[in-house]
């Protein structure tokens, strides 16, 4: 297995791309709800129901929370599986709705926060994180599926069966506990995903210059 290089990585990335200004979302509310609604499908479908949830005033999780589950069916359709994500999507709004002010359990200081996002239905580590990172601006990493496709053609795991924890202590171990720079560093990586590092890989004009997938590519053309 090749010794990780962290910030390396990320600087190869930022070079190539510039900064993401990332969450794509306009409010806190909804960067969480994006967050609930993107599970397993693309951000572009998550955002077109965001969207129409806020252009029918129910981008607030009281709301949400007094919503009939079928329409927010037809609302969130876009995004797929919307039976599933409407009871995520009413649980987070549960939980956050029971406090009078998002920022009184919204914020870096509070150390029990994943523990809770965790305890709520449909909330896995991913979307905590995100939540954590993005909303209550935590120094927090997030790991996804593109994490893992670029963390294995690296050669920093060697099955991509690695648990979430341990891809995630990968980035934590070897870069300073920042929120901007991990929320840039996981932006960055997606947007990687999407341009080259895709699941047929398009390694010609890779940044990457510490692939090993890159040096078979180009062993490959020479040969």
């Amino acid at each position: 297995m090749i010794s990780p290089q962290p910030s390396f990585l990320f600087q190869l990335l930022y070079d190539r791309y510039g900064p993401q200004h990332w969450w794509p979302a306009r409010t806190m509310t909804g960067m969480m709800v994006g967050a609930v609604l993107v599970q397993n499908t693309a951000w572009t479908q998550a955002a077109k129901a965001v969207d129409q949830l806020e252009s029918r005033g129910l981008l607030d999780f009281a709301a949400i929370c007094k919503a009939p589950d079928e329409l927010l069916w037809e609302i969130i359709r876009p995004a797929g599986y919307f039976r599933v994500k409407t009871r995520r999507l009413k649980a987070l709004a549960a939980f956050l709705a029971s406090h009078a002010n998002l920022a009184e359990i919204i914020h870096p200081g509070n150390d029990r926060l994943r523990q809770e996002l965790l305890a709520v239905y449909g909330i896995g580590k991913e979307t905590a994180d995100s939540i954590l990172c993005y909303a209550a601006k935590q120094p927090v990493f997030v790991v996804d599926a593109y994490t893992k496709r670029l963390f294995l053609r690296l050669g920093w795991i060697e099955t991509g069966k690695e648990s979430y924890d341990i891809m995630q202590q990968i980035v934590h171990g070897a870069m300073a506990a920042d929120v901007e720079s991990l929320g840039e560093f996981h932006a960055l990586i997606v947007r990687h995903a999407k341009e080259h590092c895709l699941k047929r890989p398009q390694c010609q004009g890779c940044p990457i210059v510490i692939c090993p997938l890159g040096d078979i590519h180009h062993f490959n053309r020479e040969t």
